[in-house]
């Protein structure tokens, strides 16, 4: 059942999305050359402890998971993409890192994600290639955004995205995309990272979801790690994710993960 938020409602949500934004930047502060992923997770569960949030990661176990998450931020290296299940691994120079939070804060979800370079790349050749692909994840996801217009429909935030990735000259998968977010992580509709402009579910004002373009270098297929969680390319090739939860109203949409 998909729900439409009140404007109060709105504005309750705003605190979960200002922590989880707030935690996201905590981390990515952190993630420097020679830090564990373990330590990035065991910082983000004190910050959670601290604000009395609730983490909507440790207990989950949809039907693609091998077991409970277990954790509580997705650390995603390299050619890991989505779901990067925090393990004993230092980070290096040049390692593309894609951190993904989600919490509920006072019953509200948020849910937001970003993909950065840790400390400095290898080759300046590393460094465009990996800056072009954070950047249409970006640009994509603002393009999103900008698409979710009361009156549109979801098939417009997809073709948006679609279009932006398809001139950087990648590919998509829709195996994964966005959602409906509200008391709970996942709900509908379902916001894929391609489609076709006017088809789909109807936005309308209260509407909130999570958008979340992924792409990767140079394949759209993706494979599960042996740890049953993450996803990783099949040729090896990077990949980077940028998403935010936003607000539909009259007025337009509203980043509730905006990021100072």
């Amino acid at each position: 059942m998909i729900e439409l938020r009140t404007p109060r409602e709105i504005e309750e949500m705003r605190p979960a999305g200002r922590f989880v934004a707030e935690t996201l930047q905590a981390v990515r502060e952190a993630a420097e050359p020679g830090v564990n992923l373990l330590e990035l997770d065991a910082l983000a569960h004190r910050l959670i402890k601290e604000r009395g949030a609730e983490s909507c990661y440790i207990d989950y176990h949809p039907s693609f998971g091998a077991s409970p998450f277990g954790k509580v931020i997705c650390t995603s290296v390299n050619d890991a993409v989505l779901h990067g299940l925090p393990h004993d691994y230092d980070l290096v120079d040049g390692d593309l890192l894609t951190l993904d939070f989600a919490v509920a804060v006072d019953g509200w979800v948020s849910d937001s994600a970003m993909s950065f370079v840790v400390g400095e790349s290898p080759s300046e050749e590393r460094a465009a290639a990996d800056e072009k692909l954070i950047r249409t994840t970006e640009v994509a996801l603002e393009a999103g955004i900008a698409a979710a217009q009361p009156g549109k429909k979801v098939g417009d935030i997809s073709a948006a995205i679609a279009a932006v990735a398809r001139e950087a000259g990648y590919t998509i998968n829709t195996d994964f995309g966005g959602h409906g977010v509200g008391r709970t992580m996942h709900g509908d509709p379902h916001v894929p990272n391609d489609g076709r402009a006017g088809r789909g579910f109807p936005l309308r004002p209260g509407l909130v979801i999570a958008i979340e373009p992924w792409f990767l270098e140079t394949t759209d297929e993706i494979y599960t790690d042996d740890d049953g969680w993450t996803l990783r390319s099949v040729d090896g090739s990077r990949g980077a994710h940028s998403e935010h939860t936003i607000a539909i109203t009259a007025d337009g949409p509203i980043v509730l993960t905006a990021r100072d």
